[in-house]
């Protein structure tokens, strides 16, 4: 991978056809030096110790300390565990982190201006079967004593435009020059979702089964197969499966294509959004204060060893030293491919995580654009790109310095080669996909930005594949093991909050019970 010329890794992350466009007949170009930055993500160097940790006996000399719980990691799966045991009583408890910061795909960062989200930065209001998640966002302060959420959370309008064919339009679908059949199927189309909304719940658990013959399928045969050709719609289900889960229509489940649009439904209308200006780290950062010092940041689980009394854990922290932790029960909350290094014969089948850029641009004054004004989510038709989030926008902040949090997804099939691509790009590459993609959109966007830094995910989520979500492998990766119970978002096959907090307490309920 260190052999690509950047044309070839801008190809790699933006798309060939797309590249070729934006380059045109230029020469490579440099990125510009007057922009500042850094290259950020979880660290690679200490989590790539679990692949070959050194021995068990390398912990016999160590020193040694008891919880009731543990609880190994500290994303949003292992926070919401936490919180659940201290709502219930239990504070014998320690949360085992690998990072140095905690919250997963939901952290946060933080300037002079504003703070802004490194990944998941909104959350559907749930429904009213989900008492677990609104006891937590009316404990925030997000949700009302009527249960209705709070206007400084609830999304703002401009809510969201769509850059299509030169100008901004508002809202996601491409209105504009759409016709008479185009608009009949999308009516068509939302019908289908609200009939198939009482089988659709999040959480995925509250699902019915009855529809699961879907997931045989993928997104794109599904809409063929009643008649939904249009391809404004089939863009923006596209759209859809890119943002919530990293993948294509085509190499999407049909499911969970229908699950996107129908689980968000209450009583026939599409629930609103809440939002933070940091995103969904606003949700963690609530969850962790129920953890308070009992979160350990640092912290690599590289043994553990469930027995009949107990569980062990041999623990190697950032700075070297050694620590041997002994748990009644232990909760792992993390991904699955990191689950599956540290217990032997879990069930891996189908499971695939895909890589994902996240860049925050920051800016001296607003990028000037043709069309409806700046939104909170700014999307752009032609780009494998979500677009971007205006950090400021929730606080009403509507002009001179901001944050644009910048989303691109990894979609190939070939969810490694992506990941390698990823991770062998230089923060100036990377830099110059966001640039040149959003540029066209906003031509003297590069003569607003200060700052421009780059997070890599490289196992950004997991993504629900034709057949997987129906597969026994996810059916069966819940199952405690004796004292040592799982959790995360892994489990429902699709990486959202509400997955990650539904596991979380569950697991959390199964070692209370006990």
């Amino acid at each position: 991978m260190g052999s690509l010329t950047r044309r070839q890794l801008l190809a790699a992350l933006l798309g060939a056809p797309l590249t070729a466009r934006l380059y045109g007949c230029r020469p490579e170009r440099e990125p510009p030096d007057s922009i500042e930055g850094e290259l950020l993500g979880p660290d690679l160097r200490l989590g790539h110790r679990l692949r070959q940790p050194p021995p068990l006996a390398a912990w016999r000399d160590a020193p040694q300390r008891r919880t009731r719980v543990a609880i190994v990691g500290g994303g949003p799966a292992g926070l919401s565990a936490a919180w659940r045991l201290a709502r219930r009583g239990e504070r014998d408890f320690a949360v085992l982190e690998l990072d140095t910061k905690l919250g997963g795909t939901s952290r946060d960062g933080r300037s002079e201006v504003t703070p802004y989200p490194w990944g998941a930065h909104y959350l559907p209001v749930p429904g009213r079967h989900n008492h677990d998640l609104r006891a937590l966002l009316t404990e925030m302060g997000a949700l009302d004593e009527r249960g209705e959420p709070a206007e400084h959370v609830l999304v703002r309008e401009p809510h969201e435009r769509l850059f299509f064919r030169g100008y901004w339009y508002p809202g996601l679908y491409p209105y504009a020059g759409a016709s008479p059949s185009d608009l009949a199927e999308l009516s068509r189309f939302r019908a289908l979702t609200a009939r198939h909304a009482e089988s659709f719940r999040l959480p995925m658990a509250r699902s019915a089964r009855d529809r699961l013959d879907l997931d045989l399928v993928d997104g794109a045969t599904w809409l063929r197969q009643n008649g939904l050709r249009s391809e404004r719609l089939h863009w923006l289900c596209d759209y859809a499966c890119r943002d919530d889960y990293g993948l294509r229509l085509e190499d999407t489940s049909a499911w969970a294509l229908l699950f996107y649009w129908a689980a968000r439904l209450e009583d026939g209308k599409e629930a609103p959004l809440l939002t933070w200006p940091e995103g969904n780290g606003a949700l963690v950062r609530h969850l962790a204060q129920a953890a308070g010092e009992r979160a350990l940041t640092g912290r690599l689980v590289a043994h553990i060893e469930p027995s009949q009394d107990e569980v062990r854990l041999a623990v190697l922290n950032s700075d070297g030293r050694r620590e041997r932790w002994v748990a009644e029960r232990a909760i792992l909350a993390v991904p699955r491919f990191a689950a599956t290094r540290l217990v032997p014969n879990l069930p891996t089948e189908g499971f695939d995580h895909g890589a994902w850029l996240v860049a925050n641009l920051h800016l001296r004054d607003r990028p000037i654009g043709r069309g409806v004004e700046l939104a909170w989510d700014n999307v752009l038709y032609d780009s494998p790109s979500l677009g971007y989030v205006t950090a400021t926008h929730q606080r009403g902040r509507d002009f001179g310095p901001t944050v644009l949090t910048y989303y691109l997804p990894l979609c190939e099939t070939d969810s490694r080669a992506s990941r390698q691509a990823l991770l062998a790009a230089e923060h100036g590459d990377l830099a110059e996909a966001a640039l040149l993609d959003l540029e066209r959109a906003h031509p003297s966007l590069r003569s607003v930005v200060r700052r421009l830094d780059v997070w890599r995910w490289g196992h950004a989520m997991t993504r629900p594949r034709v057949g997987f979500l129906l597969g026994g492998a996810r059916f069966e990766a819940g199952h405690p093991r004796g004292r040592l119970h799982f959790a995360h978002s892994d489990l429902s096959g699709v990486a959202l909050f509400e997955e990650a907090f539904f596991h979380g307490v569950r697991a959390a309920d199964e070692v209370l019970a006990a």
